[in-house]
């Protein structure tokens, strides 16, 4: 019996991309309001999520180990505030408003963007950059943390270490009781 090797942290980040990436596709072929709001929440959830954990692991580790990492990791992070504004909007937009439409063509582009430069150029060097021990311990770390992590985009939270390390995980509870309470994400 072989046991499967445990994901790095690339391999956990590129899976997730995979997944919001096929939410995306849903999105884009549904023609019913009520199935791409549902589907609009549920990649919202799943994007704070990974961005969370970016920031508290991806992008801390790049400022660490790459000669560029501070300016890597900015850009990444602007580009996470852009996309979490968008998400702010689309949460109070109704689905039948045209404007859900923009929001929601805009969210795809931007995100799609940030995932081919995350491939194309951080990801390759940080694996090359990086001990394989240390990423898969970081891939486990990145995992545990989307299992606390906030469900909701929250754009005037901390993206840095370590003031985001201490405020997600509470974030994070009071977002899974919120969506308890309203269905969200059934």
């Amino acid at each position: 019996m072989t046991v499967p090797k445990q994901q790095d942290l690339v391999d956990v980040i590129i899976a997730d991309h995979r997944e919001v990436e096929g939410v995306f596709s849903e999105i884009e072929a549904s023609g019913d309001a009520r199935n791409r709001r549902e589907l609009v929440e549920h990649v919202i959830t799943e994007l704070v999520r990974h961005s969370v954990a970016e920031e508290q692991y991806l992008y801390p580790t790049a400022r660490k180990v790459l000669p560029d990492g501070d300016e890597v990791a900015d850009h990444e992070i602007a580009e996470h505030a852009k996309a979490e504004q968008v998400m702010k909007r689309l949460e109070r937009t109704d689905a039948a408003d045209p404007a859900f439409e923009e929001l929601v063509r805009t969210l795809i582009n931007d995100v799609r963007q940030h995932i081919d430069e995350e491939e194309r150029d951080l990801l390759p060097r940080l694996r090359a950059a990086c001990d394989e021990a240390d990423l898969r311990e970081l891939g486990l770390k990145f995992e545990q943390t989307k299992k606390i992590a906030p469900t909701r985009p929250h754009p005037a939270a901390p993206d840095r270490p370590p003031a985001n390390k201490i405020l997600d995980a509470g974030m994070g509870l009071i977002d899974r009781v919120r969506d308890a309470i309203t269905g969200r994400n059934k």
